[in-house]
């Protein structure tokens, strides 16, 4: 037999079961001529559980045990294997003598057991000398986890005044430590922070309120520290700690209260409705829903006037304006408000009531108001037919103010463009300016205004709806049909137009048309009208026999009135059309057909008729060829009749602004204003004339001096002009202005000097000073006894 051995230095006395295995191993041969009988070979292997406890701490290997073959003789000739889960990396094992040691760090919380194979074998030949066997090494479990809180740290809430032994919350620690062995993982809970408020049941740990009434408007936070211990909480148990903050979750323990027994507010009187006057706050000490109040106004002279509401927190209670304010009514007003919880919690009804009261005084502050009129709107009607100045409405506005300032009235612009009314500034008397005329205009919208005379600012208005009632003012008239046709086969009696009529009037009754031909027309033999009594008339024929050679139009007067008061009448004209038509009596042609030749022309009568239209054109033509002949005829006659004008040079600039001396440009336009400044000379200039005129003769001009002597002058060479064939065939365009009169030369003008030598004379051009020599010389050399020049 083999034993297995077991490490003799572990302290601790471990129980070994023992198993032999023993196999046997037959072996046979047969022979032809004998058998022989086979001898039993015994083999055994001894196995057991090995148990090693964890966390070994050694320097060496720790030795788990041996294993043993009953066929080793002890000579090394068996080779010892060892295989399975660490084999090798966790254990090995002396192939020599089969012990087996643990080389590395053992821990049962990360594998408690290890499955291992071994087998024995022929050193030199590897042959198994028995099968493969498989054993187990156990760890064994030391107390080496302390016990743990996954969850931590925790969040608790327990409702404040709660009862003591209220549950909060249960904790549970987790010991990593083999539970079945010894006491290792036998945790017990025990409380280090939070007492007297709170405990922990020892087994459960479940955690309590221990201490009643706590309050969270006292304190609303609390932070208490939970211990585990293992070992049953024996001295030398390992421990594990973790935190839990506990909120004291609100109740609605505490009433309302508001921090002021009275609000004074104010308002202005203009404050429209919804406006908000203020807002007041009944405190609760409380939180979240169990803060929530409700207002209203229980009492006051104001509770009519003033409204309450809660803002959208559910905290304050706005007050707002219910009804229009009037300083002048009434200047203050005073309001009792309750603010209530809206959640109230039965459990706590001792600690009520859950409501209080305040005192409101509202004061009125007074504005200065727009003028305000009796009534908010005016709704008139008035007939179109009312005279010009005729008094629509008086309207009345007042200064609400104690004032009381004096209002003038208007009317807005944009609401009467065209002016149809006029309103008194005093009065307020509105009238009309312009005729009415419902049929253009049947409703009219103002808008009056009225202004404070001390405040302008202050306007206030009103409108004023006007409507336009009807008068039958307007007659009736034919609606489309002014123009019919009658066929020249239509027979006496025949229909050939129905009429209708339009009136813009409206009569409440609705329109009543009477038709009729006027008085000239009848007894026309041709047409008659019949009236239908629906508003409605047939246009009948009296006759047959119609020919559009005979007349192709008639003209039928109807006379059409309509039933209202005064009655309105009108006279329309209808035009009739004599019409070819088939036998369906479809117009085919309203126009009366050319006359044919009669067939007694002769053709010698044509020829003549066109021979005479071929002389007209031929003078024609000769007639245009002249005039054509007569326009190509040179422009001039004699080249030597054509008149040059005098060619005056300076060569000298102007005399800067002397020049504005030299002579006043009105004299050229009105020479009758020039006046005689004869102290005034021109002594800054010296023209040089070069005079042509001297040497184109002149005709002379009979007549007086001065100004009719130029317009002889023209008027001779205007006719001189038209009586020559010679002369261009355009228009020409002369201007002959005034010259010279306004100077103490007079003019110098060659026009007036056609008679004798002896009306010129020169000799004052000596005085005029240096700039005039050379025109004295050109004159003043002249001999009185020479012959004139023209």
């Amino acid at each position: 037999n083999l034993n297995s051995q077991v490490n003799e230095d572990v302290p601790v006395i471990i129980p070994l079961l023992f198993v032999h295995v023993t196999h046997r191993l037959h072996q046979k041969e047969e022979n032809t001529e004998s058998s022989v009988l086979h001898q039993r070979v015994k083999r055994g292997w001894v196995w057991n559980q090995f148990f090693v406890l964890e966390e070994y701490t050694g320097l060496e290997p720790l030795y788990i045990g041996k294993l043993h073959s009953d066929m080793d003789k002890g000579d090394g000739s068996i080779r010892y294997i060892l295989t399975g889960e660490g084999a090798g990396t966790t254990f090995t094992i002396d192939d020599s003598t089969g012990d087996i040691h643990a080389i590395q760090r053992l821990d049962r919380e990360v594998k408690s057991q290890y499955v291992l194979r071994a087998q024995a074998r022929n050193r030199l030949t590897d042959r198994p000398l028995e099968p493969e066997s498989e054993f187990i090494v156990k760890i064994q479990d030391i107390n080496d986890n302390e016990p743990r809180f996954l969850d931590g740290p925790y969040q608790a809430a327990v409702p404040e005044m709660s009862k003591i032994g209220t549950s909060v919350i249960q904790l549970t620690a987790t010991d990593a430590d083999d539970p079945t062995y010894g006491n290792s993982a036998r945790v017990v809970y025990s409380i280090l922070e939070g007492q007297p408020y709170f405990s922990v049941d020892a087994k459960t740990g479940v955690v309590r309120v221990s201490l009643a009434d706590m309050d969270r408007e006292t304190r609303e936070n609390y932070t208490v520290v939970i211990q585990a211990k293992d070992m049953g909480g024996q001295l030398g148990g390992l421990a594990g700690t973790t935190t839990i903050n506990i909120t004291l979750s609100d109740v609605n323990d505490n009433p309302p209260m508001f921090d002021q027994r009275l609000y004074q507010m104010s308002v202005p009187e203009t404050a429209p409705v919804g406006s908000v006057v203020g807002r007041i706050w009944a405190k609760d000490r409380d939180i979240g829903v169990n803060a929530e109040m409700t207002y209203s106004i229980v009492d006051g002279d104001g509770r009519d006037t003033f409204d309450i509401t809660t803002d959208p927190t559910n905290l304050f209670g706005i007050i707002i304006v219910k009804k229009p304010l009037n300083f002048e009514k009434k200047p203050s007003y005073t309001l009792k408000v309750e603010g209530a919880n809206t959640h109230v919690d039965p459990v706590f009804f001792k600690r009520g009531p859950f409501k209080d009261v305040t005192i409101v005084h509202v004061s009125v502050e007074d504005v200065d108001e727009p003028p305000v009129f009796d009534l908010p709107a005016y709704y008139i009607e008035m007939p179109e037919d009312a005279e010009i100045g005729t008094v629509v409405k008086t309207v009345s506005a007042r200064d609400p103010d104690a004032a009381n300032n004096t209002v003038r009235y208007s009317i807005e612009r944009s609401c009467d463009p065209e002016k149809y009314f006029y309103i008194d500034i005093t009065s307020g008397s509105l009238m009309t300016v312009r005729s009415l005329d419902r049929e253009e205009i049947s409703w009219h919208n103002i808008t009056i205004l009225a202004m404070e005379m001390n405040n302008p600012t202050q306007i206030g208005s009103v409108s004023v709806a006007l409507k336009v009632l009807d008068v039958n003012d307007n007659p009736p008239s034919l609606t489309h049909y002014l123009e019919a046709y009658v066929c020249e086969n239509a027979k006496a009696g025949q229909r050939i137009q129905t009429i209708t009529a339009v009136d813009p009037d409206e009569p409440p009754g609705g329109q009543h048309f009477y038709y009729r031909l006027a008085p000239e027309a009848v007894n026309n033999p041709n047409f008659t009208l019949r009236d239908n009594q629906d508003n409605t008339a047939w246009i009948l024929t009296r006759r047959g026999g119609w020919s559009q050679q005979e007349q192709t139009i008639f003209y039928l007067p109807i006379i059409i009135s309509d039933g209202e008061q005064p009655v309105q009448t009108s006279t329309s004209t209808l035009t009739i059309r004599v019409c070819s038509c088939d036998h369906e009596g479809n117009v085919m042609s309203c126009n009366a057909e050319a006359y044919s030749l009669p067939a007694s022309l002769s053709r010698g009568a044509l020829i003549a008729i066109l021979a005479c239209i071929f002389v007209l054109l031929a003078v024609m033509i000769l007639l245009m060829l002249s005039l054509r002949t007569h326009r190509k005829k040179p422009y001039l006659c004699d080249e030597e009749e054509n008149v040059h004008e005098n060619i005056v040079r300076y060569d000298d600039e102007g005399g800067g602004e002397e020049d504005t001396e030299a002579f006043d440009i009105a004299a050229m336009w009105n020479p009758r204003e020039v006046h005689h400044h004869l102290g005034k000379m021109r002594q800054d200039m010296l023209p040089e004339i070069e005079s042509l005129s001297r040497y184109v003769p002149q005709a002379c001009v009979v007549g007086g001096g001065g100004d009719s002597n130029v317009h002889g002058y023209v008027l001779a060479k205007l006719l001189e002009a038209d009586m020559d064939p010679c002369a261009p065939p355009y228009d020409s365009l002369q201007t002959y202005a005034y010259e010279g009169e306004g100077s103490v030369a007079e003019s110098l003008s060659s026009l007036q000097s056609g008679t004798s030598n002896n009306d010129h004379e020169y000799d004052y051009l000596n005085d005029w000073g240096p700039r005039f020599k050379k025109l004295a010389e050109m004159y003043g050399v002249l001999e009185t006894n020479s012959p004139p020049m023209w």
